[in-house]
């Protein structure tokens, strides 16, 4: 296999996924308490385990772009849209970790959200012939 395109977000990608595991880990010697932060069903512990998602599915994403084939690195929205990627993937899961701490946090989703949807667009756009 020819090496990535996109070699940031293959060190992002990996990065992501093992933060996924460990977090994963610590966060699982506490879930078997039911009445651990308020609750399977409570506010703090659904945005924690959505932080703890997003660190794998969102480290997934990176290392798909790393390995596409396009945008080519020679066309200019390869690397605003490289950049979006690894914003919107670090931010994304450390917003959900600040808001279940203190809730007021939850403004900043607008920053990996639109890192993440600017990434895509600018990856579809780099695409076109």
């Amino acid at each position: 296999m020819p090496a990535p395109w996109h070699i940031w977000n293959w060190y992002a990608g990996w990065g992501l996924l093992l933060l996924a595991f460990v977090t994963g880990a610590g966060l699982g010697l506490f879930f078997r308490d039911d009445d651990f932060w308020g609750g399977y069903t409570s506010f703090r512990r659904r945005i924690v385990r959505l932080g703890h998602i997003a660190l794998a599915a969102l480290g997934m994403v990176n290392l798909l772009y790393a390995v596409s084939p396009w945008p080519e690195p020679s066309r200019w929205q390869a690397v605003p849209a490289s950049a979006f990627f690894v914003i919107g993937a670090v931010s994304m899961p450390a917003v959900c970790f600040l808001t279940g701490w203190k809730k007021t946090f939850y403004i900043w989703f607008v920053i990996p959200v639109a890192s993440l949807i600017s990434a895509c667009l600018l990856t579809l756009w780099g695409a076109l012939p």
